[in-house]
């Protein structure tokens, strides 16, 4: 029991000395941080390289932290970044000893106090001319200055949409000094790549890398190296917005086209279809030109909307003209025997196509018989009445040979002599007019089985073309669907 109260007496006391002596630590540690600036920036200029030698090279270590990607402006190719920019530089004139100021190794200053080099982005795409944030600079006894600073930049990109909405992009960041060549300020990689550590997250793009890489130019105006450190920032779209928003609409869309091709044709909205399918794309392909770069790298997605609306203006053209095959009347040819061969007899049997008026459940064998049988027994029929007008016209011969002759012999004349006479004329006008009646039902006939071949040429027309449309819409999808992959 002593032994544990002592322990705690020990305790409370310790705390309470820390307590009381660590204000008076801070305080000293201010007053000797107050006298170590006085002396430090008593006859210090921040206007001239902080070198001892002139001709002696300043090293700056460069590190680069991307914090997030505000915007990707495609159309007039610039991109927005937030970053988080390290430089860090040893100055000659800003050293001291830490043992004569209490330990003291290092102090944070404004920014402006001290010489900083000139770095700024190359590739910078800003209207305004803006200034380096005025952040502190840690400062160490060894004379090494670290500067953080934050910086939102507007870099020119040049973007390839060929492969929209599909593509990657590569974007750089050339960062150097703008007015101390090679042989005064140096820039020397903190990291082989940029660091993502810690990167937000984008909804648009994702990352895949920031490699950097040191450059050393000489160009034109000057005879004096000039290195910079240029970071690539590799950038992959997500597409499954635009996928959602702008593809999948548009294939669905282009798989109505080739059902134009089965409505009837009397239905009078073969034409509308096209037309209304037509349009739609066309302001798909309107709302791509607004987001893309006026270039001559035509998107992928801008190339499916072009061939999709040139094979629907086709079929709306194929369409017309089969319209036109359908409405042949009778003043039209006949069917040419090889179209009568080819489309009538093995396309029509290839696609499925009926006559006009039959149907998959009626069998067409069964009504071929009952047609051929109505058409011998009108046949029949008629060569009934023929026969037996033609009798009727012989027993008039026969009476007037008679009546004839009886007229020769005896010289009368009677009422039934004039009867028959009479009789013979009416038969013979009735079989003129039933020889003329059924002509006209024989032309009618023709006519209207001339009108039918031509129905049935155009609807194994469009169930061909339907069938040819849908392949190409099928295999257009597939292959803008695999450049995905």
């Amino acid at each position: 029991m002593k032994r544990n109260s002592l322990s705690s007496f020990s305790i409370s006391l310790w705390l309470l000395f820390t307590a009381v002596m660590l204000p008076d630590v801070e305080s000293a540690k201010g007053k000797y941080a107050h006298m170590l600036f006085n002396e430090l920036f008593e006859d210090y200029s921040n206007a001239l390289r902080p070198v001892e030698d002139t001709d002696k090279v300043l090293n700056v270590t460069l590190q680069i932290t991307l914090s997030q990607i505000k915007d990707m402006d495609e159309r007039n190719q610039i991109l927005s970044a937030y970053l988080w920019i390290r430089q860090s530089w040893y100055d000659a004139y800003l050293k001291w000893d830490k043992d004569k100021y209490d330990g003291l190794d290092s102090i944070r200053i404004p920014s402006n106090l001290v010489w900083r080099p000139d770095i700024v982005l190359y590739n910078k795409a800003d209207d305004d001319v803006s200034e380096p944030v005025n952040t502190n600079v840690v400062l160490r006894y060894d004379g090494k200055i670290t500067w953080d600073a934050p910086a939102i930049t507007k870099s020119s990109c040049v973007v390839d949409v060929s492969y929209f909405p599909f593509d990657s992009q590569q974007c750089n960041l050339t960062f150097g000094s703008w007015t101390y060549n090679g042989n005064q300020v140096d820039i020397i990689n903190s990291l082989d790549s940029g660091d993502l550590s810690d990167f937000v997250e984008d909804v648009e793009w994702e990352i895949h890398g920031m490699p950097a890489v040191k450059n050393v130019i000489t160009y034109g105006c000057c005879s004096e190296p000039y290195p910079d450190v240029t970071f690539t920032l590799i950038l992959k779209r997500k597409s499954s917005f635009y996928i959602f928003n702008l593809l999948l609409p548009c294939i669905l869309i282009s798989f109505l086209a080739p059902l134009g091709f089965y409505l009837p044709a009397d239905s009078g909205e073969k034409v509308s279809l096209g037309v209304t399918v037509l349009l739609a794309l066309t302001v798909f392909q309107l709302m791509v030109a607004e987001i893309m770069p006026p270039s001559e790298n035509v998107p992928l997605i801008g190339k499916y909307y072009i061939a999709t609306m040139t094979m629907i203006t086709a079929s709306t053209a194929l369409t017309i003209i089969i319209m036109n095959l359908h409405h042949c009347g009778s003043e039209a040819k006949p069917v040419p025997r090889w179209a009568r061969v080819v489309i009538l007899d093995y396309m029509s049997k290839i696609f499925f196509v009926y006559d006009v008026g039959e149907n998959c459940t009626s069998p067409k064998k069964r009504k071929e018989e009952h047609k051929l049988e109505g058409d011998d027994g009108c046949q029949r029929r008629h060569k009934e009445v023929r026969s037996h007008l033609s009798d009727k016209n012989d027993d008039c011969d026969l009476k007037e040979k008679l009546n004839g002759n009886l007229n020769k012999s005896y010289g009368v004349h009677g009422e039934n002599v004039r009867e028959a006479v009479n009789c013979c004329s009416c038969y013979k006008m009735l079989i003129k007019n039933i020889e003329y009646i059924a002509n006209c039902v024989r032309d009618h006939k023709a006519n209207r089985a001339k009108g039918i071949e031509w129905k049935k040429v155009a609807k194994v027309m469009d169930r061909f073309f339907m069938w040819i449309f849908f392949i190409m819409v099928f295999f257009m999808s597939v292959l803008i669907i695999g450049k995905a992959a």
